[in-house]
Protein backbone atom coordinates (compact mmCIF):
# COMPACT_ATOMS: atom_id res chain seq x y z
CA UNK A 1 0.00 0.00 0.00
CA UNK A 2 1.69 3.14 -1.10
CA UNK A 3 0.35 6.87 -0.61
CA UNK A 4 1.87 10.63 -1.81
CA UNK A 5 3.21 12.38 1.51
CA UNK A 6 2.47 16.53 2.15
CA UNK A 7 5.76 18.85 1.88
CA UNK A 8 5.62 21.55 4.12
CA UNK A 9 7.50 24.45 3.87
CA UNK A 10 8.13 27.54 5.37
CA UNK A 11 8.00 30.97 3.65
CA UNK A 12 8.91 33.04 6.50
CA UNK A 13 9.19 32.31 10.30
CA UNK A 14 5.73 31.25 10.80
CA UNK A 15 4.09 31.05 7.53
CA UNK A 16 3.66 27.42 6.34
CA UNK A 17 2.90 26.27 2.60
CA UNK A 18 1.67 22.48 2.05
CA UNK A 19 1.92 20.64 -1.46
CA UNK A 20 1.79 16.96 -3.06
CA UNK A 21 5.49 15.39 -1.69
CA UNK A 22 7.01 12.14 -2.59
CA UNK A 23 5.00 8.61 -2.70
CA UNK A 24 6.20 6.21 0.24
CA UNK A 25 5.04 2.60 0.79
CA UNK A 26 2.90 1.84 4.41
CA UNK A 27 3.61 -0.46 6.78
CA UNK A 28 0.70 -3.70 6.67
CA UNK A 29 -0.46 -1.97 10.13
CA UNK A 30 -2.40 0.65 7.80
CA UNK A 31 -4.46 -1.93 5.93
CA UNK A 32 -5.30 -4.15 8.62
CA UNK A 33 -8.53 -4.95 9.57
CA UNK A 34 -10.91 -2.29 12.33
CA UNK A 35 -11.74 -4.45 15.30
CA UNK A 36 -13.55 -1.85 17.66
CA UNK A 37 -13.98 -4.67 20.41
CA UNK A 38 -9.87 -5.55 20.50
CA UNK A 39 -8.81 -1.81 20.76
CA UNK A 40 -11.41 -0.97 23.18
CA UNK A 41 -10.28 -4.17 25.34
CA UNK A 42 -6.57 -3.06 25.14
CA UNK A 43 -7.11 0.43 25.87
CA UNK A 44 -9.13 -0.58 28.71
CA UNK A 45 -6.68 -3.11 30.32
CA UNK A 46 -3.73 -0.24 29.72
CA UNK A 47 -5.95 1.74 31.75
CA UNK A 48 -6.46 -0.85 34.87
CA UNK A 49 -3.10 -1.59 34.60
CA UNK A 50 -2.53 2.14 35.81
CA UNK A 51 -4.97 2.32 38.40
CA UNK A 52 -3.42 3.04 41.77
CA UNK A 53 -4.80 0.97 44.43
CA UNK A 54 -6.89 2.67 47.61
CA UNK A 55 -8.19 1.75 50.83
CA UNK A 56 -7.99 2.50 54.34
CA UNK A 57 -4.65 1.12 56.23
CA UNK A 58 -5.25 -1.19 58.79
CA UNK A 59 -7.04 -0.76 62.33
CA UNK A 60 -4.40 -0.66 65.23
CA UNK A 61 -6.62 -0.02 68.03
CA UNK A 62 -7.21 3.10 70.40
CA UNK A 63 -3.80 3.59 69.43
CA UNK A 64 -4.05 4.84 66.09
CA UNK A 65 -8.11 4.12 65.13
CA UNK A 66 -9.40 4.67 61.32
CA UNK A 67 -11.88 6.73 60.61
CA UNK A 68 -15.41 5.97 62.76
CA UNK A 69 -13.64 4.88 65.07
CA UNK A 70 -12.64 7.37 66.83
CA UNK A 71 -14.89 6.77 70.19
CA UNK A 72 -15.02 6.34 74.01
CA UNK A 73 -17.07 3.44 74.10
CA UNK A 74 -17.71 0.54 75.87
CA UNK A 75 -20.57 -2.29 75.77
CA UNK A 76 -23.02 -2.48 78.52
CA UNK A 77 -22.62 -6.33 78.94
CA UNK A 78 -25.22 -9.11 78.50
CA UNK A 79 -28.83 -9.39 80.61
CA UNK A 80 -30.14 -5.56 79.85
CA UNK A 81 -32.26 -6.95 77.04
CA UNK A 82 -30.48 -4.50 74.19
CA UNK A 83 -28.62 -5.32 71.43
CA UNK A 84 -24.21 -6.10 71.89
CA UNK A 85 -23.35 -2.96 70.06
CA UNK A 86 -20.72 -0.13 71.29
CA UNK A 87 -22.16 2.56 72.98
CA UNK A 88 -20.52 5.93 73.77
CA UNK A 89 -19.41 6.31 77.32
CA UNK A 90 -21.99 7.80 80.04
CA UNK A 91 -24.87 7.35 76.36
CA UNK A 92 -27.15 5.31 75.02
CA UNK A 93 -26.03 6.31 71.80
CA UNK A 94 -24.61 3.21 68.99
CA UNK A 95 -21.30 3.93 67.92
CA UNK A 96 -17.95 2.21 65.42
CA UNK A 97 -20.73 -0.41 64.14
CA UNK A 98 -21.25 0.11 60.45
CA UNK A 99 -25.04 0.27 61.00
CA UNK A 100 -24.80 3.59 64.15
CA UNK A 101 -24.67 7.36 62.96
CA UNK A 102 -20.73 8.23 62.52
CA UNK A 103 -19.68 4.30 62.21
CA UNK A 104 -17.23 2.81 60.39
CA UNK A 105 -18.17 1.78 56.62
CA UNK A 106 -18.93 -1.94 56.48
CA UNK A 107 -16.42 -3.73 53.92
CA UNK A 108 -14.88 -0.94 52.83
CA UNK A 109 -12.23 -1.05 49.80
CA UNK A 110 -9.04 -3.23 50.14
CA UNK A 111 -5.52 -2.22 49.13
CA UNK A 112 -4.92 -5.88 48.23
CA UNK A 113 -7.52 -5.84 45.34
CA UNK A 114 -6.02 -6.32 42.04
CA UNK A 115 -7.61 -3.78 39.45
CA UNK A 116 -4.99 -5.29 36.96
CA UNK A 117 -6.37 -6.94 33.36
CA UNK A 118 -3.74 -9.13 31.20
CA UNK A 119 -3.89 -8.84 27.34
CA UNK A 120 -1.66 -11.15 25.69
CA UNK A 121 1.30 -9.44 23.58
CA UNK A 122 0.13 -10.19 20.48
CA UNK A 123 -3.88 -9.03 21.21
CA UNK A 124 -1.80 -5.63 22.33
CA UNK A 125 -0.06 -5.88 19.13
CA UNK A 126 -3.36 -6.44 16.84
CA UNK A 127 -4.96 -3.65 18.71
CA UNK A 128 -2.68 -1.03 17.98
CA UNK A 129 -2.29 -1.90 14.17
CA UNK A 130 -6.26 -2.28 14.15
CA UNK A 131 -6.13 1.97 16.04
CA UNK A 132 -3.57 2.64 12.94
CA UNK A 133 -5.87 1.56 10.14
CA UNK A 134 -8.61 3.19 11.96
CA UNK A 135 -6.80 6.75 11.76
CA UNK A 136 -6.44 5.69 7.91
CA UNK A 137 -10.56 5.95 7.52
CA UNK A 138 -11.87 9.32 6.86
CA UNK A 139 -14.96 8.59 7.41
CA UNK A 140 -14.40 6.93 11.48
CA UNK A 141 -11.89 10.07 11.90
CA UNK A 142 -15.00 12.64 11.08
CA UNK A 143 -17.57 10.38 12.72
CA UNK A 144 -15.55 10.86 16.26
CA UNK A 145 -16.07 14.73 16.09
CA UNK A 146 -12.74 15.81 14.41
CA UNK A 147 -13.15 18.68 11.79
CA UNK A 148 -10.93 18.14 8.91
CA UNK A 149 -11.39 20.25 5.31
CA UNK A 150 -13.54 18.21 2.96
CA UNK A 151 -10.14 18.32 0.39
CA UNK A 152 -8.15 16.29 3.09
CA UNK A 153 -7.37 13.05 2.22
CA UNK A 154 -6.11 10.05 5.04
CA UNK A 155 -3.38 8.73 5.72
CA UNK A 156 -1.58 12.26 7.06
CA UNK A 157 1.97 11.78 6.28
CA UNK A 158 4.10 14.94 6.52
CA UNK A 159 7.31 15.62 4.86
CA UNK A 160 9.55 18.77 4.74
CA UNK A 161 10.03 20.52 1.23
CA UNK A 162 14.09 20.21 2.06
CA UNK A 163 15.91 18.03 4.97
CA UNK A 164 14.02 16.66 7.34
CA UNK A 165 10.48 17.53 9.10
CA UNK A 166 11.52 16.87 12.83
CA UNK A 167 14.76 19.18 12.27
CA UNK A 168 12.51 21.45 13.43
CA UNK A 169 13.73 25.11 14.26
CA UNK A 170 12.45 25.67 17.83
CA UNK A 171 12.12 29.47 17.37
CA UNK A 172 8.26 30.22 17.47
CA UNK A 173 7.86 26.88 17.23
CA UNK A 174 4.64 26.48 18.23
CA UNK A 175 3.39 29.13 15.96
CA UNK A 176 5.21 27.02 13.36
CA UNK A 177 3.44 23.62 14.10
CA UNK A 178 -0.32 25.89 13.90
CA UNK A 179 0.73 27.59 10.72
CA UNK A 180 1.73 23.64 9.56
CA UNK A 181 -1.51 22.19 10.63
CA UNK A 182 -3.52 25.32 9.34
CA UNK A 183 -1.56 24.57 5.84
CA UNK A 184 -2.88 20.86 5.89
CA UNK A 185 -6.72 21.30 6.30
CA UNK A 186 -6.38 20.77 10.76
CA UNK A 187 -6.56 24.59 12.21
CA UNK A 188 -10.44 23.66 12.60
CA UNK A 189 -9.42 20.87 14.88
CA UNK A 190 -7.16 23.12 16.78
CA UNK A 191 -9.58 25.82 17.63
CA UNK A 192 -12.39 22.75 18.78
CA UNK A 193 -9.96 21.45 21.09
CA UNK A 194 -8.99 24.83 22.15
CA UNK A 195 -12.62 26.26 22.75
CA UNK A 196 -14.06 23.02 24.05
CA UNK A 197 -12.26 23.39 27.58
CA UNK A 198 -14.76 22.99 30.34
CA UNK A 199 -14.73 22.95 33.86
CA UNK A 200 -15.40 19.30 35.52
CA UNK A 201 -18.62 18.49 36.99
CA UNK A 202 -18.28 16.70 40.52
CA UNK A 203 -15.25 16.97 43.03
CA UNK A 204 -12.43 15.62 40.06
CA UNK A 205 -12.05 19.78 40.20
CA UNK A 206 -10.79 19.35 43.65
CA UNK A 207 -8.63 16.39 42.63
CA UNK A 208 -6.12 17.82 40.14
CA UNK A 209 -7.91 17.25 36.89
CA UNK A 210 -10.17 20.85 37.39
CA UNK A 211 -10.57 20.85 33.42
CA UNK A 212 -11.44 18.73 30.90
CA UNK A 213 -10.23 19.03 27.53
CA UNK A 214 -11.28 17.27 23.59
CA UNK A 215 -8.64 15.53 22.29
CA UNK A 216 -7.32 17.10 18.90
CA UNK A 217 -4.11 16.02 16.60
CA UNK A 218 -1.70 12.97 17.60
CA UNK A 219 1.49 13.39 15.92
CA UNK A 220 3.72 10.18 15.88
CA UNK A 221 7.55 11.21 15.02
CA UNK A 222 10.85 9.25 15.56
CA UNK A 223 12.07 11.93 18.11
CA UNK A 224 10.02 14.04 20.35
CA UNK A 225 13.15 16.39 20.79
CA UNK A 226 11.98 19.02 18.28
CA UNK A 227 8.32 18.59 16.95
CA UNK A 228 7.48 17.04 20.78
CA UNK A 229 8.44 20.39 22.39
CA UNK A 230 7.06 22.75 19.88
CA UNK A 231 3.50 21.20 19.81
CA UNK A 232 3.55 20.19 23.75
CA UNK A 233 1.79 23.72 24.50
CA UNK A 234 -1.44 23.02 22.64
CA UNK A 235 -4.72 22.34 23.99
CA UNK A 236 -5.71 18.62 23.09
CA UNK A 237 -2.46 18.00 21.03
CA UNK A 238 -0.40 14.78 21.96
CA UNK A 239 2.63 14.07 20.45
CA UNK A 240 4.41 10.11 20.53
CA UNK A 241 7.20 8.46 19.65
CA UNK A 242 6.47 5.46 17.11
CA UNK A 243 8.48 3.24 19.71
CA UNK A 244 5.66 4.08 22.63
CA UNK A 245 2.62 4.09 20.15
CA UNK A 246 -0.30 2.10 21.41
CA UNK A 247 -3.65 1.50 20.75
CA UNK A 248 -4.57 4.20 23.85
CA UNK A 249 -2.90 6.75 21.72
CA UNK A 250 -4.94 6.04 18.56
CA UNK A 251 -7.81 5.47 20.50
CA UNK A 252 -8.39 7.35 23.85
CA UNK A 253 -11.33 6.43 25.87
CA UNK A 254 -11.18 3.13 23.22
CA UNK A 255 -12.73 4.88 20.45
CA UNK A 256 -11.29 4.75 16.69
CA UNK A 257 -10.36 6.97 14.47
CA UNK A 258 -8.44 9.78 16.43
CA UNK A 259 -6.84 12.55 13.87
CA UNK A 260 -3.34 11.15 13.47
CA UNK A 261 -0.05 12.77 11.89
CA UNK A 262 2.53 10.69 10.91
CA UNK A 263 6.07 11.96 9.86
CA UNK A 264 7.58 10.24 7.18
CA UNK A 265 10.86 9.55 9.34
CA UNK A 266 7.66 7.63 11.94
CA UNK A 267 6.69 5.74 8.65
CA UNK A 268 9.81 4.51 7.81
CA UNK A 269 10.91 3.19 11.12
CA UNK A 270 6.93 1.58 11.79
CA UNK A 271 8.34 -0.86 8.74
Amino acid sequence: MKTKTIAISFSDETSASAKSGSSISLPDAFSSAVRTDLVRRAVHSSRANRRQPYGHRAHEGRRKPVAGMKHSVEWWGKGRGVSRIMRRSGSREGAENPHTRGGRRAHGPKVAKDWSQKLNQKERRAARDSAIAASNDSDIVRSRGHRVSEDVSFPLVIEAAKGSIESFDLDKGTQRFVSMMEAIGLGEDLSRAKSGRSIRAGKGKMRGRRRKTPKSVLLVVSDKSTLGRAARNLPGVDVVAVKDLSAEHLAPGGDVGRLTVYTKEAVEEMR
